[in-house]
């Protein structure tokens, strides 16, 4: 039987993770990335990446077909420290998504790094 963390570290075997500073810098110099908060509402609601979008793990599958419709789109996925971005990143692969990547330490890298932030419905 499987474990929740064998399920992160098969999940982190097939999927391109990018640091904070990656994203950073692609965000400085304007390149179209979409950035996809997986973390259940009330994380999200206590704060998160400026212009991110939610689509927590619960709707990920049922509407990431209507809200990045473009499967070539570049997307970053993060949740609070990494895991459940990778589990959301490998599942957006098998349903088509060619670009995309988690958060390698999730929020919690990103606000250590120094990274902006923005509360509410967002």
């Amino acid at each position: 039987m499987k474990t929740y963390k064998d399920l992160i570290a098969e999940a982190k075997g097939r999927v391109r993770e990018v640091t904070v500073e990656d994203v950073m810098q692609k965000q400085a110099q304007g390149e179209d990335l979409v950035i996809v908060d997986v973390r259940e509402d009330g994380e999200w609601k206590a704060g998160h990446l400026p212009g991110s979008l939610h689509l927590s793990r619960g709707v990920l599958e049922g509407r990431a077909h209507t809200v990045l419709p473009d499967p070539a789109t570049p997307v970053v996925l993060y949740c609070g420290g990494g895991s459940r971005s990778a589990l959301a990143a490998d599942v957006l692969q098998v349903m088509g998504y060619t670009n995309v990547a988690s958060l390698a330490g999730g929020w919690r890298a990103w606000l250590t790094a120094g990274g902006e932030s923005e509360k509410g419905e967002g």
